[in-house]
């Protein structure tokens, strides 16, 4: 076992020095912090206090890596983790990264030196290859987001098959210049833009890359795209949001240029938050099993913890549906996938 001093070694630096990064002393370098990880990280040094504590007992927690709490679908997605795991008498470490890739990097380390007894992560920010090596000091699960090759169990839909089907729906309403707002780079934002070129390649309507907009999350950023979209020669006619917050912000923007929704512009989000139910006109969405992709992933994260199931791959995927509101048409009615 790996000892301060092999960890001093390691990064050139003093134990002393060693030291005072594990206390968290103020006068220490980021370069030297930096060195001591990474030769912590190398060499699965897990400093002695923690790991005698960890050696007899459990911690009963478990750390949820969200990117923001302001989003309702994390925290209605967090009440069903919440549910679960108070029931099985386990507390919840709430971990907000605000999209930051050291942030998420700070917060994996609370798994390497066994302050939790496993993590769960919602989004994540970093490079996979980098993340997947703390599976190694317990169990991890993915939920929401996903990864292709991973040994990590991964709870999460099918957005690619409930973007096609948003998008199929929008095309069945008449439209043919169809606007896509979607996230960053992770896989399920592609594939939820994947699901909507194919619904339109499908029918035989070409896309049109200026009108696919990335880095979309809020209402304010649904205002200012929903701007955008009016400001454009020739104007798509509907617009497929990756979420209910975008396609609410823009609603209101749309209202206020005097424009009518579904008339001028049909819109359809994802998620069905409640605030999809709340706008004005009703918004037709994506309804995703927020409540069970929480209660799942926590439930498969017990059985590794307290039952010591082996972690082994497997992916869970969750039904969807496509409730239709007035935001796309008139006439109310929901189609189960």
């Amino acid at each position: 076992m790996a000892t301060i001093a092999d960890v001093a070694k390691r990064a050139g630096l003093s134990r002393a020095t060693v030291s005072r990064v594990l206390n968290n002393h103020p006068n220490v370098t980021e370069d030297k912090k930096r060195l001591v990880r990474e030769a912590m990280e190398s060499l699965k040094y897990v400093p002695n206090t923690t790991a005698q504590r960890l050696r007899n007992q459990r911690t009963d927690t478990i750390a949820i890596l969200v990117p923001v709490l302001t989003n309702p679908f994390f925290a209605y997605l967090l009440e069903a983790m919440d549910m679960v795991a108070t029931k099985n008498h386990l507390q919840l470490l709430i971990c907000q990264t605000r999209y930051s890739k050291q942030k998420e990097m700070d917060f994996l380390e609370l798994l390497r030196t066994k302050q939790v007894d496993g993590l769960i992560l919602t989004s994540y920010e970093n490079e996979w290859k980098q993340i997947e090596p703390y599976s190694a000091f317990g169990p991890m699960v993915l939920c929401n987001e996903y990864e292709r090759n991973t040994k990590v169990p991964i709870i999460r839909m099918d957005q690619f098959k409930a973007s096609y089907i948003g998008t199929r729906h929008l095309i069945e309403q008449g439209h043919i210049r169809i606007a896509c707002t979607c996230g960053d780079k992770s896989n399920l934002a592609k594939d939820r833009q994947a699901g909507y070129r194919r619904a339109l390649v499908e029918t035989g309507i070409s896309v049109q890359e200026d009108w696919i907009f990335s880095n979309v999350f809020d209402i304010e950023d649904g205002k200012r795209v929903l701007r955008t979209i009016m400001n454009l020669k020739e104007a798509p006619t509907a617009v497929f949001t990756g979420s209910d917050q975008v396609a609410a912000g823009m609603i209101m923007a749309a209202k206020a240029l005097g424009k009518n929704v579904p008339d001028d512009i049909a819109i359809i989000g994802f998620d069905d938050q409640p605030i999809a139910r709340v706008v004005e006109p009703a918004l037709t969405t994506i309804r995703q099993p927020i409540e069970e992709l929480g209660k799942t992933a926590m439930e498969v994260m017990i059985d590794f913890i307290a039952f010591k199931k082996e972690v082994n791959h497997q992916e869970i995927l969750l039904p969807y549906d496509l409730v239709i509101r007035d935001s796309t048409m008139s006439k109310l009615k929901s189609i189960s996938i």
